[in-house]
């Protein structure tokens, strides 16, 4: 038992002096670290504002290929062919979706400009933007399982049109994310099925 104590000890010392030099080079050379440096460069997630009075959550899994989910998602042009709900889109940003790219659609009597806030690659997107008074955000992360891809995705809304009518557009947001991600789940899984 002494022995073991004895070895504990000094493998926890040699970790402190390695972590104590590790951080004393940075600091002496006035560099950061490798884990600063990738810790540093990843910016923040971007959220959806936790305090709007109308919020929408949900989930589903997805039984296809990750890159064919995220493929069908980010091509905004092609939501019309997809999604019934989406009676126009024009893209005014040409190439991959990136932060700052900017589209205009139409869906339930709603015109959206939405700009992208940000891009993980197969991980998350992230877009927000005006439509009449409301103020959205808009969330999705993708993420592969066992049995699948979960998709949850979350969106608020704020401005006087939610404030003015809160229980109607909570059903409304509800309703629009619900349809959302069982059109990407059907249209996933048949691509996946040619």
């Amino acid at each position: 038992m002494r022995t073991l104590t004895a070895a504990r000890t000094a493998a926890i010392t040699v970790a402190l002096l390695l972590t104590t030099s590790t951080a004393a080079s940075a600091l002496t050379t006035g560099r950061p670290t490798a884990a600063a440096e990738a810790t540093a460069k990843r910016p923040a997630d971007v959220q959806i504002d936790q305090q709007a009075p109308v919020i929408t959550r949900t989930d589903i899994l997805i039984h296809a290929p990750l890159h064919t989910i995220w493929k069908i998602q980010t091509d905004v042009e092609n939501w019309p062919a997809w999604q019934p709900n989406v009676d126009s889109m024009t893209k005014d940003t040409p190439g991959r979706l990136r932060p700052g790219s900017v589209f205009r659609w139409s869906t339930e009597g709603l015109d959206i400009t939405s700009t992208v806030k940000q891009v993980v690659p197969c991980k998350r997107l992230v877009w927000g933007g005006p439509a009449q008074g409301i103020t959205a955000v808009h969330v999705w992360t993708f993420t592969p399982t066992r049995d699948g891809v979960l998709v949850h995705t979350e969106e608020s809304w704020t401005g006087e049109p939610v404030t003015a009518n809160q229980a109607v557009l909570q059903a409304a947001l509800d309703t629009s994310l619900h349809n959302w991600v069982t059109n990407l789940k059907r249209e996933a899984e048949a691509q996946a099925a040619r």
